[in-house]
């Protein structure tokens, strides 16, 4: 008995080609404008099926619809503040940047800003306001961000944190400086001497020696100073009272670290080692000066004859001396 198998396969291959063919003079008999509608059908039922969303990976009969939850989504968040953003408001503010005209003009000095509440604010720099009082002390500022950053002063808050070693501290950019301790990291350069610092304002102090620039003036003496810093502390000596006394000499200093300091002429304390040999001193300062002698460091340099020297007081004696200073 033969096989119904084969036989059962081939009638239906036969009405399979039979179906085609019927289509085939069905699409015959129609127009030409008939027929693209046909195919465009056809197109959009494929396309209708072939929809998936890349993300979630579903099917969608309106992928459009779908992608707008996406949209919304706020995967975008904020370390510091803990706020999220959908990808729509981040796309939105970034070309506001790109497109805002800025309109608002000051009139004291003609710098323009986008916004209204912007120009409002730089205007308290002519106008002196200061609406934003310390609720402490009797200090005021032009903006609330600022006053809260004295607050903390007063209160002790230190909001940043070292993840290293669990320091904590008051402003942002002292952390920042605190964790070039951790990475060792000495970023500027002094194309000078090649000395090498942490951060470019210590850099910028420090090439005032090479140059010798010293525009800080004592009111009282006279004295030049090339840091700000370093003319102030040093005003304090005429103004201030020397209500830090020493008990085994009776002299008296304007600040307690002066006085810690003296008194180890009396207690023969030399904290600071020097790293080449065996010498210890009372300050740090004398103790960089020594390591010199060791490294051969002239920090100190005059422009007009391009000598170095090693401590401040050669450099102060050749410059007394300098011929090449009157030309």
């Amino acid at each position: 008995m033969s096989d119904p198998e084969p036989s059962r396969i081939k009638h239906e291959d036969t009405e399979e080609q039979t179906d085609q063919m019927k289509v085939t003079e069905q699409r015959q008999g129609l127009s030409e404008e008939e027929e693209k509608h046909c195919d465009l059908k056809t197109q959009r039922v494929k396309a209708k099926k072939l929809q998936t969303c890349d993300q979630r990976g579903k099917d969608s009969s309106n992928l459009k619809t779908h992608m707008k939850d996406h949209i919304n989504e706020k995967p975008l968040s904020c370390s510091f503040h803990g706020k999220s953003r959908s990808l729509m408001e981040n796309c939105k503010q970034r070309q506001g940047t790109h497109n805002e005209v800025k309109e608002h003009v000051c009139l004291d000095c003609g710098k323009s800003f986008t916004k209204v509440s912007r120009l409002k604010l730089h205007k308290r720099i002519h106008t002196g306001e200061k609406p934003h009082k310390c609720s402490y002390c009797d200090k005021s500022f032009t903006q609330a961000g600022t006053m809260k950053i004295h607050e903390r002063v007063h209160t002790g808050e230190k909001p940043y944190h070292c993840t290293q070693c669990g320091k904590s501290f008051r402003y942002r950019s002292d952390l920042n400086f605190h964790l070039l301790i951790h990475s060792g990291e000495r970023p500027f350069t002094c194309d000078q001497c090649g000395t090498d610092f942490k951060l470019a304002i210590l850099l910028k102090n420090h090439m005032k020696i090479h140059t010798n620039v010293r525009p800080y003036a004592c009111s009282f003496c006279g004295k030049c100073f090339a840091r700000l810093d370093h003319c102030k502390r040093h005003q304090k000596k005429h103004i201030s009272k020397k209500d830090h006394v020493c008990c085994e000499c009776g002299k008296s200093f304007t600040r307690a670290d002066n006085l810690q300091q003296h008194q180890r002429i009396h207690t023969g304390e030399k904290p600071y080692k020097c790293s080449h040999c065996d010498k210890s001193f009372t300050q740090s300062g004398n103790l960089k000066a020594h390591e010199r002698v060791h490294t051969g460091e002239k920090p100190y340099y005059c422009p007009p004859c391009e000598k170095s020297f090693r401590f401040l007081k050669g450099l102060e004696s050749h410059m007394k001396i300098c011929t090449n200073l009157s030309q």
